[in-house]
């Protein structure tokens, strides 16, 4: 049976937390595991970091502050945030980035902490995982300047088009996709370029408890996305790119490995 990292799971601050243990060990049971926990606030990081120490080597997580949450960054986030991402159990900062759709922090609060953040990625030498909606433009100017100082850099559920998929890989990044590609009503255009993610640049993740596939029959009473449906996602992913999906399932695998750095930790 092939193995599954879920690099996307918000597993802290959502309707999944009073569940975590049943959500941990039915993943691991589906051979999804480890888990990358998204911290989306320095608070949430932190919890982030305490729920990954009662899971060891189950469990890694994020640390970072999430563009709905850039209003919150201060002139003491970044050091805090240091010393947060010093942790064993943190493998990325992030999740950060920009997000125009909603524009809950203002757009300057966003880009301010956003570069804020992808330059500490940098100092720290550490991968960055991102988000973005709706704002693509300012979003490629600031990683830009800062691309070639981060080893690794991954936008995480991505849904852009044709144009964006190009300026990332032509950026080197790892991209992730979500169970947004089983939908047949707004995942149509990302099932079609899913095909053109190279290899070696394609990561997967469920985002749950968010964006439940629409094709996974039966469908859970609860409507809660959780790690556990990943398989799903990642034997829908490669029939539309044609490929066998045990290897699509390893190369996935080793992907999310060599990007996270966990091929020492697993």
């Amino acid at each position: 049976m092939p193995k599954y990292i879920d690099i996307a799971v918000n597993l802290v601050g959502s309707s999944l937390e009073k569940d975590s243990e049943q959500i941990i060990q039915t993943a691991f049971e589906q051979q999804v595991s480890p888990l990358i926990v998204i911290g989306s606030d320095l608070d949430e990081s932190e919890q982030a970091i305490t729920l990954c120490q009662t899971y060891p080597k189950q469990l890694y997580c994020t640390a970072g502050v999430h563009p709905h949450q850039a209003s919150q960054w201060h002139t003491d986030s970044l050091t805090r945030l240091t010393q947060l991402g010093s942790s064993a159990s943190v493998v990325a900062i992030g999740e950060c980035g920009l997000d125009y759709n909603r524009d809950f922090s203002p757009r300057d609060r966003q880009r301010q902490a956003f570069e804020a953040q992808l330059a500490l990625a940098a100092t720290l030498n550490m991968p960055v995982l991102m988000h973005e909606r709706d704002a693509h433009h300012d979003f490629l100017t600031i990683l830009k300047e800062y691309r070639s100082s981060l080893p690794n850099a991954l936008l995480h559920c991505f849904t852009g088009n044709r144009d964006s998929l190009d300026a990332y890989l032509a950026l080197d990044l790892h991209l992730g996709i979500t169970g947004w590609v089983c939908d047949e009503r707004r995942g149509q255009e990302l099932a079609e370029l899913v095909v053109d993610i190279p290899d070696d640049r394609i990561l997967i993740e469920t985002d749950s408890p968010y964006l439940l596939p629409r094709n996974l029959k039966p469908k859970p009473k609860s409507g809660k996305n959780k790690p556990q449906y990943l398989p799903h996602i990642a034997n829908y992913i490669a029939t539309l790119r044609g490929q066998d999906a045990t290897q699509f399932a390893e190369q996935t695998y080793r992907n999310s490995r060599h990007f996270f750095n966990l091929d020492a930790k697993i």
